[in-house]
């Protein structure tokens, strides 16, 4: 505080900023300083692990790592890719120059504004990100067949989790991710490989392990309902369910892990909707699109809907300024847009361009987002630019996930095959 009295108020010269005693800090005692380093953001922690080698080895300190489960606030932030286009992937004639050996990420701090680079060099080639939970990314094989599932956590690297191969053949299945302190739960959803030449949305498989001893290793089975159109994606997980958007014409469906069972929702003005998006913020299932029907009585614009606690009905709870959405339209073009939701925000990620626009719901407030920094290169207008967008995970950064622990657990009990990159 007296530092921004200071800057606000003239003060005779020379001033000199207060200064931390160094006699009388150092004597804090250990216990206590530990809580202040476990409220610490990810930057200024890893920063502050270069002071000493006491703080360095916090990191690899169980007694810390359990207190900073424990006491650390929740930092809602995400984490974007730059990658390929499923229609690119497709129809590419040489997959393997797909293949990376180092992924990057680009990591965005909603309340500072701020943007982190990352790479994953843990990441073997041919694999994509496919969902994020819990402070743990999945990724997905991109080769036809069973699919081989990584977790890992971009936040300190180091080994990654190998699940085992899923039972049934998929080429672009929507993956769901839960991570729990104990538990996690992952969907398989459709693309079911029935020949190299026809691929149907037929059924899902699912994943759980707890640390109470129950496992289900992709033996929970469950077909999708008739005549869905199912796009590859990830599935949002909210309220015990997850959910994925159905298309021609949009609806919702709904998967309950609990009872294994899919059940579909009618999508709000579901004729009129351009680019629907489904985003889950503050526990709540929001529905994010553009209105494109010019005859109605409203302005085109973009709106947010809730589902509300029955299950079935939408509540409408936000609409774009028409101000904006005319600049927003203006640099869309027509070519749709994506959005990710997390804690009270949601980002709106413009197709085949680096522009995102930022809504916080709690202040009713849009901004655009800066470009980052780290990415390079044009989006479009040629090259290889034009195959390229930006996508983006809720991500929750933490120094440490008990179920990664849990999975060596069961690995060393059951003696499965699933083991460590």
């Amino acid at each position: 505080m007296e530092a921004f009295a200071a800057a606000a108020i003239p003060l005779p010269f020379p001033y000199t900023i207060p200064w931390m005693d160094s006699r009388i800090w150092r004597k804090l005692p250990q216990k206590l300083l530990e809580r202040v380093i476990a409220f610490l953001p990810p930057p200024a922690f890893f920063r502050a692990r270069a002071v000493c080698k006491r703080w360095y080895s916090l990191l690899f300190s169980n007694h810390f790592l359990q207190l900073y489960i424990h006491i650390s606030p929740r930092r809602p932030w995400f984490l974007f890719f730059k990658h390929k286009t499923l229609k690119s992937y497709i129809y590419s004639s040489n997959t393997n120059a797909l293949n990376r050996t180092n992924f990057q990420g680009y990591l965005f701090d909603p309340y500072d504004f701020v943007w982190y680079q990352t790479s994953f060099p843990q990441i073997p080639s041919g694999f994509s990100p496919a969902a994020s939970s819990g402070g743990l990314i999945c990724w997905v094989s991109d080769d036809a067949g069973p699919k081989s599932l990584l977790l890992s956590n971009p936040l300190i690297g180091g080994s990654v989790s190998q699940l085992p191969l899923t039972l049934r053949p998929r080429l672009f299945p929507s993956i769901g991710l839960v991570v729990g302190l104990s538990s996690i739960d992952i969907s398989v959803a459709g693309d079911d490989l029935i020949s190299q030449y026809a691929v149907k949305n037929i059924s899902t498989e699912s994943f759980h392990i707890d640390a109470g001893g129950f496992y289900s290793l992709w033996g929970t089975t469950s077909s999708l309902p008739r005549l869905c159109s199912l796009e590859s994606g990830e599935m949002i997980f909210a309220g015990g369910k997850f959910y994925c958007m159905n298309y021609n014409p949009y609806s919702v469906l709904a998967y309950e892990i609990t009872s294994n069972k899919w059940l579909k929702i009618q999508a709000p003005m579901r004729r009129f909707l351009r680019s629907p998006s489904l985003v889950e913020s503050e526990g709540k299932l929001i529905l994010v699109a553009a209105v494109k029907k010019s005859k109605l009585n409203v302005p085109k614009t973009l709106r947010l809907w809730s589902l509300q606690s029955c299950g079935r009905s939408w509540a409408e709870i936000e609409r774009m300024p028409q101000q904006l959405y005319v600049q927003f339209s203006e640099v869309e073009d027509g070519k749709g847009f994506n959005c990710v939701g997390h804690g009270e925000f949601i980002i709106i990620i413009i197709r085949e361009s680096d522009k995102c626009l930022l809504f916080d719901i709690c202040r009713k407030r849009w901004e655009w987002i800066p470009p980052c920094p780290y990415v390079h290169g044009s989006f479009s207008n040629g090259g290889e630019g034009e195959e390229r967008e930006l996508h983006g995970f809720a991500y929750d950064p933490r120094l440490a996930v008990p179920v990664t622990a849990l999975l060596d657990h069961f690995q060393s009990f059951t003696g499965l095959e699933y083991s460590r990159v």
